[in-house]
């Protein structure tokens, strides 16, 4: 007697991408900044405080004051379909989806999901096992790895995961910094943009800041920056005088990563530097850090302080070659696994037809 036991799913070869970025509020208003900045900031790999002292400045003063002034800065770059961060992560995946179809089988999906908001993590994991999808790769959306960003993903993953009986298999990209097809495609972005406005004097690489302390305690963040900076520069055939590195969005008291992008520009701007070119290769989209802090805040602060024209190049959204990398870079992760999902693919369509 056979007293093997046949699980319903055990046939089931398909996979999925996770591709993951960090999150935005639902609409450009106080509430929704509000309930966002709180999911945000509660997590202990973005704030590294105790948890009883950070909770009473979180609750007590920081979500009293900043939602108001962030929902205003939101509402400079909203648009009518919502989010730019949210549409072009969207845009993103399924260009991503459709390469990953047209080379491997109708058994890889692609699903974009969000650290904090929606649409959020647990809830694309669960549509994932609600689908019999056995193995998953994710692919956070940071070029460089952070501990408060790409640690964070891993972290809600696994956290999500450690609550099913059934756990999949998974394999975690946690950085492409110095990956030649993200390196090109950032380059020539920077190319394309100047060979259609022109160039400007400087090239300032900004980055994402985290505080200076991460990086003592082992966080690899900063090399990783700069070896991107290195390398595209290299690319373009750039002089050490014609690119600098600076480090933006910093809060709070404490040293975050220098120089910073703020007092590099008006520097700048003192000394009568002219039209610049500013690009951001730490975010795989557009966002509010980019599109307005830098693009707006930051732009007037350069004039302000005496410089030309801060010209901000977009971040690589949805360019083709963008998703090319994305795609390669996913398919190279689910080597092995792709094929079997194939194969089980082809079996299955060929016993359906001889029905």
């Amino acid at each position: 007697m056979d007293r093997t036991t046949e699980h319903p799913q055990d046939s089931n070869e398909s996979l999925a991408v996770l591709l993951v970025n960090l999150g935005t509020p639902e609409a450009p208003t106080p509430a929704a900044v509000r309930q966002y900045l709180k999911e945000f900031l509660s997590d202990p790999r973005v704030v590294e405080s105790p948890r009883w002292l950070w909770w009473l400045v979180l609750n007590g003063v920081i979500l009293r004051v900043r939602p108001a002034r962030s929902a205003a800065a939101y509402r400079k770059i909203w648009t009518e379909q919502g989010s730019p961060l949210l549409l072009h992560t969207v845009a993103l995946a399924a260009g991503v989806q459709e390469l990953l179809t047209a080379r491997l089988s109708n058994n890889v999906t692609v699903y974009p999901a969000m650290s904090y908001g929606q649409p959020s993590i647990p809830a694309a994991l669960k549509r994932m096992l609600q689908q019999n999808i056995r193995r998953v790769v994710v692919l956070p959306l940071y070029p460089q790895y952070a501990s408060s960003t790409t640690g964070s993903v891993f972290d809600a993953v696994t956290a999500e995961l450690s609550r099913q009986r059934w756990v999949p298999e998974l394999r975690f990209i946690n950085r492409y910094h110095d990956v030649p097809g993200y390196i090109s495609s950032l380059a020539k972005s920077i190319r394309e943009f100047r060979d259609a406005n022109g160039r400007g004097e400087r090239l300032l690489f900004s980055f994402h800041g985290i505080p200076r302390r991460m990086v003592d305690q082992g966080d690899p963040y900063l090399h990783q920056c700069q070896e991107t900076a290195r390398l595209v520069a290299q690319y373009l055939a750039l002089g050490e005088d014609d690119w600098q590195l600076t480090f933006q969005s910093r809060v709070g008291g404490q040293e975050w990563l220098r120089p910073y992008t703020d007092e590099t520009l008006e520097s700048w701007g003192e000394q009568g530097v002219g039209n610049i070119d500013v690009v951001c290769p730490g975010f795989a989209v557009d966002c509010l850090e980019t599109l307005e802090e830098i693009a707006l805040q930051n732009s007037e602060r350069f004039s302000a302080a005496g410089g030309g024209e801060l010209r901000y190049i977009p971040c690589l959204n949805d360019r083709p070659d963008h998703i090319e990398f994305l795609s390669d870079l996913a398919e190279r992760n689910l080597a092995g696994w792709a094929s079997r999902a194939a194969e089980a693919f082809t079996n299955a369509s060929t016993a359906g037809s001889a029905h």
